[in-house]
């Protein structure tokens, strides 16, 4: 199955986390790749490093903030890539959080996320991705689809993020 966590609501990574602990509960082979996000920047890398050892990957430098670190940015989103299409051989499911994230910023490109997506069908294996934005293409190529709508959050009366919950 392809699952997609999308919306502009909070909990889209969170998902992925879930769908991860419940395949493990399975006794499911589990991988789970970050792209963009910095290796350290939030709580459950250590605890997915812990977990998946090799299987846990986050290979981005941090959000795009600045075009002239795009460049580095695809380069990133490339090893990312590279190292889930590898982790396909092996695993029941594949998480790649923050794949459209990578893919609205053009350092991923729709075809590459459509390569993956027939990788793992070809290989029979789950596969979810999470950002914002779904492309159309994506929620149709897709077999489950959650949007996160956010209602209300505390960053908007100037509530600094706090550790364990927003990272």
């Amino acid at each position: 199955m392809i699952l997609v966590y999308t919306g502009d609501g909070k909990g889209k990574t969170s998902a992925c986390i879930g769908q991860a602990v419940r395949a493990l509960g399975q006794n499911l082979a589990v991988a789970f790749g970050q792209f963009m996000k910095r290796d350290g920047q939030a709580g459950e890398q250590a605890m997915l490093a812990q977990w998946l050892g090799p299987r846990f990957m986050a290979g981005g430098p941090g959000f795009l903030r600045r075009e002239e670190d795009r460049p580095a940015h695809r380069e990133a989103a490339l090893r990312v890539l590279q190292w889930a299409q590898k982790q396909l051989e092996n695993v029941d499911l594949l998480v790649l959080d923050e794949t459209l994230y990578a893919l609205k910023a053009g350092v991923l490109t729709r075809e590459e996320v459509e390569e993956l997506i027939a990788l793992a069908r070809a290989r029979g294996r789950h596969l979810v991705l999470s950002g914002r934005n779904a492309p159309d293409w994506l929620v149709d190529t897709a077999d489950l689809v959650t949007s996160m709508t956010e209602i209300k959050h505390p960053w908007r009366t100037g509530v600094t993020a706090a550790a364990g919950i927003e990272y």
